[in-house]
């Protein structure tokens, strides 16, 4: 979530008041100087008199803030020292400069002890204030970052659940879902707390319950999502089959230029048919978009929905972007027509849309979906088209969303498509839309696939702490809307819909059997062994190593893990296609576009940036790298290596190989030949990193391990170096 201008004046009054007490620091050693009289009171007064300005400028700041932030409280604890600090400023000595302290009547032992005294008060208050503005961070971040609430009308929900609940017998039943029951308003001071609706508003008494919902189950965001998710977990329903299809007809399609792919470069869409909506369906169908905007959506800036009554507009749909002033039409609830540039400035100052207007500002095209007929549905992220709004009366619901983020407009879409396709007249099932990419790629959206995870019943069970049969938690799970079948004897597949993007790995499944299970009916028990905490083994040898490292006169480098994918490839002799790095979407500067797959090319950029030092260089890092690996859960691993660089007026080879020796002296490693095998030995190899005939593998128990060897004249200039180099680069994971 954004800060909040509270919680910024809290930052900036921590900073703010972390000068002022040097200041006061500085203003008491200062007195005590005087009155010890080993210093001239011109200077000293001059140099007191300079600070004053900066205090008091830089106290009133933060006062400021305070107002502005409405922290009252904060505001008026501060008021008493600015007007002291006013008062003592209007009533100091006549003086040419800024400042208080005059040197003439400071040296008097009155006046002398009345600045102490002033000193060492203000020092108290202003640490004071400084553990007061920390608590006040904390509980801003309590307050401001936590889980999404939704308001609920308790008489609604009651009817859709088919029983009247008393709150506290709802709170049971919310914590047993693994929700919170959050707070219990009426209407009435919902409506006195948000300043911005009308006053004149009609001020119901209803009851609405606040709902803590966690943050990745955004299915429960809803009345719709929550009551089915409840009706199921109390067993009186049974999980929804959602489904897609194609009309019999001619598919709906949108068509994307390559323009678009410069702002907002993804679109999905789908459409509901035959939808019936009630006034509090509608109005839940309107909150959900704006829950999953600030969300998942991240204010607009991920994803924008675009909600469209089918029945007024004309497809083929085209999704385009264009310069501001070839962009017009008639902005949702205004009642004429507007051109971009106009929009812009007319919600510039708009409560709710200002916020998401820096999105596309700056950018010399905005987006737009139109139809056939030329008719502009949507401005995203900024405001739909009046001509399609929905309205309670609307029967065929277009729904796209924009995005940068294809994976997260995906889920936007499935949650609105799986929570309202309910109020279609065949319920759960989704018209299709088929979307056109400018290179011809053809997608259909949403997609509504259900994936399959496989989890072993012993392992869940020791996992959460229970004793349950196949049946029964193959029973536990369909209460969180998991369809779950038995495989093997011991073995549960689990279907996860479409609905539960938050479910991504066994122990998501995990969960659930627990929250299904109830977290009050796990036993509680004391673990089976006394465990002593103990340094990771790699990370002790990776601290040897550096002690050894240092002892034989090598200075440690610690360099950045991403770099160039020149760094690791062109400047070392490489292709890249060869090379297994993990490469970083969208990167934001050339110098960081992949993990780094070795250690060299940051030990040569740290020799490069001190060629000024004298030689000899003797550089080593002792780090991870990172290297693409399809048979790990998450596609990549690391490798701790080692890497050790000599640089000279001589290649030093022998310095290199020397070292080489003593790393593996110490890790008792014997040195063998190529017969045994049962030690460590070198084996030719050509590099283009290395000068030819002056590389070698080194193998470990005929393991390759790493590689050493005199590095080539190109790959030295091309890393702005100008001195021959050898280096030596191993994986010590090995000696584990």
């Amino acid at each position: 979530m954004a800060i909040t201008l509270a919680a910024f004046s809290y930052i900036v009054a921590l900073i703010v008041d972390a000068f002022l007490i040097i200041f006061t620091i500085f203003h008491v050693a200062a007195f005590d100087e005087l009155k010890t009289g080993y210093k001239n009171p011109i200077e000293q007064c001059n140099n007191l008199n300079s600070l004053i300005i900066p205090e008091y400028g830089l106290h009133i700041l933060i006062n400021i803030l305070f107002l502005s932030s409405g922290q009252w409280f904060s505001l008026f604890l501060n008021i008493p020292l600015i007007i002291y600090h006013l008062w003592q400023y209007y009533h100091r000595p006549i003086m040419s400069k800024p400042g208080i302290y005059d040197p003439t009547s400071i040296m008097c032992v009155q006046v002398l002890k009345v600045h102490q005294r002033e000193g060492w008060s203000k020092l108290t208050f202003y640490l004071l204030l400084f553990f007061y503005y920390l608590y006040g961070i904390k509980l801003l971040s309590e307050i401001y970052i936590k889980m999404p609430t939704i308001n609920i009308k308790r008489d609604l929900l009651f009817k859709i659940l088919g029983r009247t609940y008393s709150d506290i017998d709802f709170q049971d039943l919310c914590f047993k879902f693994g929700l919170e029951l959050d707070e219990v308003v009426t209407e009435k001071q919902i409506i006195s707390k948000e300043q911005h609706l009308s006053h004149n508003r009609q001020e119901l008494e209803e009851v609405i319950y606040k709902i803590d919902i966690p943050a990745n189950r955004y299915d429960l965001l809803c009345l719709e999502g929550l009551t089915l998710g409840l009706l199921i977990f109390l067993n009186q329903v049974d999980i929804p089959q959602y489904m897609t299809i194609l009309p019999n007809t001619s598919t709906e399609k949108i068509i994307m230029t390559k323009q678009c792919l410069e702002v907002r470069g993804h679109i999905v869409a789908a459409i509901l048919r035959d939808v019936t909506f009630t006034e509090d369906s509608y109005n839940s169908f309107i909150d959900l978009q704006e829950k999953l905007h600030q969300n998942i959506g991240r204010k607009r800036t991920l994803v924008s929905i675009g909600t469209h009554d089918l029945d007024t507009v004309k497809g083929p749909f085209l999704y385009d972007a264009r310069s501001p002033t070839n962009i017009c039409f008639k902005p949702l609830n205004q009642d004429k027509e507007y051109t971009a540039e106009e929009i812009m400035n007319l919600y510039n100052n708009h409560a709710q849309l200002k916020q998401y207007l820096h999105i596309i500002k700056d950018s010399p095209f905005y987006p737009v979906v139109e139809d056939s007929n030329g008719i502009i549905l949507s401005f995203p992220p900024i405001i739909n088209g009046d001509h399609s709004k929905i309205t309670l009366d609307t029967k065929n619901i277009l729904i796209e969303c924009t995005a940068i983020d294809l994976t997260k407009a995906k889920v936007v879409l499935n949650t609105i498509v799986c929570a309202f396709s309910q109020y279609c007249k065949t319920k759960y099932t989704i018209e299709m839309v088929e979307v056109l990419y400018p290179n011809g790629q053809v997608f259909h959206y949403p997609d509504l696939k259900y994936r399959t995870i496989e989890i072993d019943c012993e392992k869940a069970m020791k996992y959460i702490g229970i004793k349950q049969t196949a049946e029964e938690l193959v029973s536990l799970l369909s209460r969180m809307s998991l369809k779950t079948s038995i495989k093997n004897g011991n073995k549960l597949t689990i279907e996860v819909p479409p609905t539960r993007h938050d479910v991504l790995h066994a122990c998501d499944i995990y969960e659930d059997i627990a929250i299904a299970y109830g977290y009050n009916k796990i036993q509680k028990t004391i673990p089976y062994l006394f465990t002593i905490a103990e340094e990771c083994p790699l990370n002790k040898l990776s601290d040897q190593l550096r002690t050894e490292l240092a002892y034989a006169g090598f200075t440690e480098a610690l360099t950045f893990s991403l770099c160039s994918r020149e760094d690791i490839s062109n400047k070392l002799g490489h292709n890249l296609i060869n090379v297994p790095a993990v490469h970083i979407l969208n990167p934001k500067t050339l110098e960081f576009q992949v993990a780094r797959t070795t250690l060299i090319p940051g030990l040569l950029k740290t020799l490069a940036a001190n060629k000024k030092m004298p030689l000899p260089h003797k550089l080593f890092e002792v780090s991870d790298i990172i290297l693409k690996d399809n048979n790990m859960e998450v596609g990549a691993r690391n490798n701790r290596h080692l890497c050790a660089i000599y640089c000279n007026k001589s290649d030093g080879f022998e310095l290199i190989h020397g070292l080489l020796d003593r790393i593996l002296q110490i890790l008792e490693v014997p040195w063998n030949d190529n017969e045994t095998k049962n030690g460590y030995y070198l084996r030719a190899v050509d590099d283009p990193t290395f000068f030819p005939h002056r590389c070698a593998e080194i193998l470990c128990y005929n393991r390759v391990i790493g590689k050493m060897g005199v590095l080539h004249p190109d790959v030295i200039s091309k890393f702005e170096l100008n001195t021959p180099c050898s280096i030596l680069e191993i994986n010590i994971e090995c000696f584990l």
